[in-house]
């Protein structure tokens, strides 16, 4: 009789684990979207910064030192690996962006150099 329970109790368990782990992930995933949004302050201003930063760099590298925007883009430091430089000739300018967080434009402007663009938040 003991092996008739024991043999009942293991397809039961076996079906339980898929529903255990789904929750578990949920709460995971609940637990990272309230950590995400409630330090997106922070996160957002480095980014700004960070694609600031990239824009100015990028564009002096383009429209004064005269190189390609794919040159440029190989001078990144350390942690700007998730930075992207496009360049438009037309404006004279080159924006840096980080994948859906922000993104900057530098532009180059005679006798000032490589001028960010005002912020919006």
């Amino acid at each position: 009789m003991a092996t008739t329970e024991t043999t009942a109790r293991a397809p039961a368990r076996k079906r339980l684990w898929p529903r255990i782990l789904l929750v578990l992930l949920l709460v995971l995933a609940s637990i990272a979207a309230i950590a995400w949004f409630a330090n997106r302050t922070a996160i957002n201003g480095y980014a700004v910064t960070g694609a600031s930063y990239a824009a100015r760099v990028g564009c002096s590298c383009r429209y004064i030192g005269g190189r390609s925007i794919g040159d440029c883009a190989k001078d990144k430091v350390a942690g700007m690996e998730m930075v992207s430089l496009s360049d438009d000739p037309s404006t004279r300018s080159v924006t840096a962006s980080f994948p859906l967080v922000a993104s900057q434009t530098a532009t180059y402007r005679e006798g000032y150099g490589c001028v960010l663009e005002e912020w919006e938040d």
